[in-house]
């Protein structure tokens, strides 16, 4: 049976000289497969990783990454814990010990780093009335040719495809605009920043490593762009594990 792999945390039974983190898991804690398979601790160079047995088709369906946020979750009000990505499997638990003898150091300066340390992601995107307003506002071109458009009952084609390709334009180079705005305004609230996947669904995709008493000036920091930019939509995700900070 191979193991799966949730997180990496100190193991204060083997490392007593460092921070008192309890190593007691949560009784009943589970993890992913169908049945969900119970969770356990994996000792070795004064790490615990957190594992489950791993079902034999593992799949990224809904039901097992919430049941591998929730056990990092859990973890994670005990414990500083590196968060491993969904599917991280090894051959066994004796392989597990082994990688965490091997590499125990760069585990524990991970640790060191990440302890007291949450990860906020904050996506943005336009409110789509009130940036074609904007845009529409701030380009005289804009508004002539819509006028124009009005004028002869919607334009010829040709004039409607004009219209639509500058509309765009204007759209793309308020989202730049807007990008540099929420970064320049949340990147100093947090010890560190990291770009997430680009998507079309939105045009920031930004995580924040800092400490939970900063959180909340980074919410609010938030609520406060959004209020004095109406055209901003902030999705702000968090407390996470800090996934993107961990080194791989």
């Amino acid at each position: 049976m191979t193991t799966y792999v949730y997180g990496i945390a100190r193991d204060e039974r083997a490392d007593p000289a460092g921070p008192p983190e309890p190593h007691e898991l949560p009784e009943g804690l589970t993890g992913v497969g169908d049945p969900p398979r119970p969770v356990r601790v994996v000792g070795g160079g004064g790490l615990a990783a957190v594992v489950s047995d791993c079902p034999e088709r593992l799949r990224p369906k809904r039901r097992d990454l919430l049941a591998h946020q929730r056990v990092l979750a859990e973890v994670g009000r005990w414990a500083t814990v590196l968060p491993m990505r969904f599917g991280s499997v090894s051959d066994s638990d004796e392989k597990v010990r082994a990688v965490l003898a091997e590499h125990a150091e760069r585990y524990r300066e991970q640790l060191d780093r990440l302890t007291g340390r949450v990860e906020y992601n904050v996506k943005a995107v336009h409110r789509e009335e009130v940036v074609l307003h904007l845009v529409l506002a701030g380009n005289a071109e804009l508004r002539a040719l819509a006028a124009a458009n009005r004028a002869t009952g919607g334009g010829s084609y040709e004039e409607r495809l004009r219209f639509g390709e500058l509309v765009a334009h204007g759209v793309r180079e308020r989202e730049v605009r807007d990008a540099a705005l929420v970064e320049d305004s949340l990147r100093p609230l947090a010890e560190e920043c990291r770009p997430g996947p680009e998507s079309a669904g939105w045009f920031v995709n930004l995580s924040f490593l800092l400490t939970r008493p900063a959180a909340e000036r980074l919410l609010t920091t938030a609520a406060g762009l959004e209020k004095s930019h109406p055209q901003l939509d902030l999705k702000v995700h968090g407390p996470l594990p800090p996934y993107s900070f961990v080194t791989p």
